[in-house]
């Protein structure tokens, strides 16, 4: 919403600061801080809550909060003696002392509709505390158990701004319906649900909502069996979590693709970039490295470009036409280490390192990265999937398979679980499971946008399988999809296969499948 005073208008859903009418060119954590400090104008904001607000957590100096505060001042006409704009709390921390004008809400800023040039930041989302339906006495406690992990579990995905549980639960059995929580809590997505006991069986549902136009994004509900409360509160709770998330940056996606704004901001580019990044083509790969570099260059202190960029060239390597070069490669892990001296808590950031370095064929690297992006957020499915992966090329098959599992079992919705079960096809082949890899292979290939090595996983399962037949079916298939696909280029996009023996297990299935050399 827009906020007057002084002659100045700080509009939060645009993240522009304007003078008499006039847009203020001004950094972006700048227009942040001036924001945070005007949304708490009723209190003094401390220093942590700066640094966790508009630094995401990260350590910096004291010199760097101070810049921006002098900035800021500047920028308002404001200085560090008179503090008529900009109050210094003594070594705690800082509060907005300026009189807002009150200015009439137009009706667009009442129904919450906003215009296509609006500059987006993370999205925020409330937990609702869940309703608790058991017809049992005294089950309060485990639907807000639920809420309260859900919340914990959701707070681990850095890119999103999540209510606290105290704000939240301050709506408990509320009349209002999400349009009006989400204007107070100033939140884009509500999760809402119930919890329900009867005897030994449990029944949680969970939807999704986007408060700005009500509609239900998503929704599901699980049915398990009491035995270990804890541990079904557990598995419910990663689940719900990790199937809310893809849904918000599917959303996230789609406002910007709609709205197709002319001057392309960090964020706007980051999310078309992550757009055609999902739409795993070659063309789309390119376009995706595009924008995530204009996206570095328009804000150096937003990570997510970084990280996701260097996925971006991993995936043009092993799918399309992406030379893999030592050089490159350096280059996309040093990206990768831009975004985490942004963010050292950033689950993600260590998903997609692993993903880099198991490109390096440093599989030792990976495993570990993977592990400390596991430990930050259990409920990132591509992490469990990344150390499956890693776990493969050493070898370590059944806690790879293990990892697999667990990464399908989380994320049903993910845009990448084509990528789980073709992975996981490969190291089932690997340990001659040949019957699994060919259902995980088939299953992967039903879902939109799975790539050529699906198919080819596939062929060489049926090779081992001797089932000749099917295998003229599926090798026709695959070279439908990927017309150049020969033994030569097979090995060539193997780049990332460090052990000789796996290399040649899966040339010798092609050859008997009948792929040509060249």
């Amino acid at each position: 919403m827009p906020y007057h005073f002084d002659g100045f208008v700080l509009d939060t859903n645009r993240y522009e600061l304007s003078q008499h009418g006039q847009a203020i060119h001004a950094e972006p954590q700048v227009v942040e801080l001036l924001a945070l400090l005007i949304e708490n104008r009723h209190r003094m904001v401390s220093k942590e809550e700066i640094h966790e607000a508009v630094w995401r957590g990260r350590v910096v100096s004291e010199a760097s909060l101070s810049s921006r505060i002098r900035t800021a001042r500047k920028i308002l006409g404001d200085n560090g003696r008179e503090q008529r704009i900009i109050r210094t709390v003594h070594k705690k921390g800082f509060r907005f002392v300026a009189k807002l004008n009150e200015v009439e809400p137009s009706t667009q800023e009442i129904t919450g509709d906003h215009k296509s040039s609006e500059r987006h930041t993370k999205p925020a989302i409330a937990v609702l505390p869940f309703s608790n339906f058991s017809r049992q006495e005294g089950q309060e406690y485990l639907s807000d158990g639920i809420t309260t992990d859900i919340i914990t579990h959701l707070s681990k995905y850095r890119w999103l701004g999540v209510t606290a549980r105290n704000n939240s639960f301050g709506y408990k059995n509320s009349p209002l319906d999400s349009h009006s929580i989400g204007r107070e809590l100033e939140v884009d997505y509500l999760v809402e649900g119930t919890v329900q006991q009867a005897e030994k069986r449990i029944r949680v549902s969970a939807h999704l909502v986007d408060t700005r136009s009500g509609h239900q994004l998503w929704a599901d509900r699980f049915d398990r069996e009491l035995s270990d409360i804890f541990e079904i509160q557990d598995e419910l709770t990663a689940k719900i979590v990790a199937r809310v998330e893809p849904e918000i940056g599917m959303a996230e996606r789609s406002k910007v693709i709609l709205a197709r704004p002319g001057n392309l901001q960090a964020w706007d580019s980051y999310h078309l970039g992550i757009y055609h990044f999902f739409k795993f083509t070659g063309a789309d790969n390119m376009e995706a490295q595009r924008l995530l570099l204009q996206s570095q260059q328009q804000d150096t202190e937003f990570g997510e470009p970084f990280a996701w960029w260097a996925y971006a060239i991993i995936l043009g390597m092993v799918y399309w036409d992406v030379h893999p070069t030592q050089a490159l490669l350096d280059k996309a892990l040093h990206a990768c280490n831009i975004a985490l001296s942004l963010d050292s808590q950033n689950a993600t950031f260590y998903a997609l390192k692993a993903r880099v370095l198991l490109a390096r064929k440093e599989y030792d690297m990976a495993i570990a990265e993977n592990e400390i992006a596991i430990s930050l957020n259990p409920t990132l499915a591509a992490a469990h999937c990344g150390l499956g992966d890693s776990l493969a090329y050493e070898a370590r098959y059944e806690e790879s398979v293990a990892c697999f599992d667990k990464a399908i079992a989380l994320s049903s919705n993910d845009p990448q679980l084509w990528a789980f079960y073709t992975y996981g096809a490969l190291t089932l082949i690997f340990k001659h499971d040949y019957e699994r890899a060919l259902r995980w292979a088939e299953r992967a290939a039903s879902i939109p946008n799975c790539q050529y090595w699906t198919a080819a996983h596939k062929l060489v399962a049926l090779a081992y399988l001797e089932r000749h037949q099917d295998m003229e079916q599926a090798k026709k298939k695959l070279l439908e999809q990927q017309p150049g696909f020969t033994l030569s280029f097979a090995r060539d996009k193997l780049f990332y296969l460090r052990r000789q023996e796996q290399i040649n297990m899966y040339i010798t299935g092609l050859k008997i499948a009948g792929i040509s050399e060249v």
